[in-house]
């Protein structure tokens, strides 16, 4: 059985998402803001906030969701775990904020979010 991951890399100036498959190690979709289309949408050149963090949920919803229905697959195939408080002690809680924006931004878009940890939904802005 698939099951995609999502892996976070926070910087100081940027942001990316990807959802990796955990078995094959295959790349299935990636947002960040180093894309020029990404980068241009955000003013002052703040690229590492929780505003561009939902906006990079948002495009990585958008693109899972074609690269998972172009591949078939069954539904549980098209989950996403993501272990947040994982994610948090990594990144540091200064960080809580823009992970919780992805996650939550996937979850707005319709994406099934499987938490690997006891969080419900934490804050975004």
């Amino acid at each position: 059985m698939t099951r995609h991951v999502l892996k976070l890399y926070i910087s100081v100036k940027f942001i990316t998402a990807n959802v990796v498959n955990s078995t094959t190690g295959d790349l299935i979709a990636t947002a960040s803001t180093v894309e020029h289309c990404i980068k241009n949408s955000f003013d002052c050149g703040r690229f590492s906030n929780p505003k561009a963090a939902a906006a990079i949920g948002e495009v990585l919803a958008k693109r899972f969701r074609i690269a998972s229905f172009s591949g078939g697959g069954d539904v549980a195939a098209r989950s996403i775990h993501v272990d947040v408080d994982r994610e948090i002690e990594k990144k540091g809680s200064e960080k809580s904020k823009m992970i919780w924006c992805v996650v939550n931004s996937l979850r707005s878009d319709g994406l099934n979010i499987v938490l690997d940890d006891e969080s419900e939904s934490g804050p975004c802005v």
